[in-house]
C-alpha cells in the first residue's frame, strides 16, 4: 500500500487527511508533539480501516527531533509516496506588538520546515518516477495578512514552480489554500462562524477541504482553493486596489 506522512496530525485538517487517507487504503505515519493524541488517532484509523500506522511524535522546530522526520522521509526500505506538510500555528496580526521569538517560530514551521520536509521526500520520490506532496497553504497567501500571508505566499509560489518542475518526472506539489475552516487552529484564536467580521458562509468543513484538495492533487492541479466562494474571492484580490485587499485581509484577526 503507499504510505502517506502528515504533520500536524494531532488536530484539525491534519486529523481529517490522515482518516480520508486511510480510507482509501494508504498506510500513515502520523507526525505531531502530542503522542497521546497521535496514540488516539492511531488506534481509531487501525480499528476502522486495518492499515498500518506509524505514530512519530516530533517538534518541527527542534532540529534533532526533526531530523528523525527527514530520515523516515528519505527511507529507501519504506518509501513515502505522499507528504501532507500541514503543521502551523497562528499569531495575532499586531506584528509589532508580538514577541519577536514566536514569528521567528512562526516563519520557521511554515517556511522552512515544509522546505526541509520537501527536500527530503522529493529525491526518492524522483528516483521512483512517483509522489504527491501537498503543502497546506490558505486563501491568506492572495490577500495581504501579516507574516502568516506572507509564509503562505512563498508556500504557493514554491508549490507552483515544484509542480512545473517535477511533474514531469511523476511527482506533483499542490499548494491546498482553505479558506476559514472549522478546525482547532481557528478555535485556538478564539475565532467562531460568525465572529470578528467572518461571515457564517465562508466558513468551510475539514472533510470538505481534504475531499476537494486530494481530488486536485490527484489532478495534478499545483494550487487547490476549495470552494467556489474563495475561488471567486481570490480573483477578487487580483483587482481591486491592495488597500482594499489589506482591509479584508484584517478580519478574523
Amino acid at each position: 500500500m503507499p504510505t502517506a506522512v502528515i504533520t500536524g496530525a494531532s488536530s484539525g485538517i491534519g486529523v481529517e487527511y490522515a482518516r480520508q487517507l486511510a480510507a482509501r487504503g494508504a498506510d500513515v505515519v502520523l507526525v505531531a508533539r502530542d503522542r497521546a493524541a497521535l496514540d488516539a488517532l492511531a488506534h481509531e484509523i487501525r480499528s476502522r480501516h486495518g492499515v498500518h500506522v506509524e505514530v512519530l511524535a516530533a517538534d518541527l522546530l527542534d532540529a534533532g527531533e526533526r531530523a528523525a522526520v527527514e530520515t523516515r522521509l528519505r527511507s529507501a526500505a519504506q518509501p513515502v509516496e505522499v507528504l501532507v506538510n500541514n503543521a502551523g500555528f497562528g499569531l495575532p496580526l499586531d506584528f509589532e506588538r508580538n514577541d519577536i521569538e514566536a514569528e521567528a517560530a512562526h516563519l520557521a514551521l511554515h517556511v522552512e520546515v515544509p522546505m526541509r520536509l520537501m527536500h527530503a521526500a522529493l529525491e526518492g520520490m524522483c528516483a521512483r518516477g512517483s509522489g504527491r506532496i501537498l503543502n497546506i497553504a490558505s486563501v491568506a497567501a492572495f490577500i495581504p495578512r501579516s507574516t502568516y500571508g506572507a509564509a503562505k505566499g512563498w508556500i504557493v509560489s514554491f508549490s507552483r514552480w515544484a509542480n512545473a518542475r517535477y511533474a514531469p518526472r511523476g511527482v506533483t506539489v499542490t499548494a491546498v489554500c482553505p479558506g476559514f475552516t472549522h478546525t482547532d487552529f481557528h478555535r485556538r484564536m478564539g475565532l467562531e462562524a460568525g465572529s470578528e467580521g467572518v461571515p457564517a458562509g465562508l466558513w468551510l468543513n475539514a472533510a470538505f477541504v481534504v475531499r476537494a484538495s486530494l481530488r486536485d492533487a490527484a489532478r495534478g492541479r499545483p494550487v487547490s482553493i476549495p470552494s467556489l466562494r474563495y475561488r471567486l474571492l481570490v480573483a477578487l484580490t487580483r483587482v481591486v486596489p491592495s488597500t482594499l485587499a489589506a482591509r479584508v485581509g484584517e478580519s478574523g484577526r
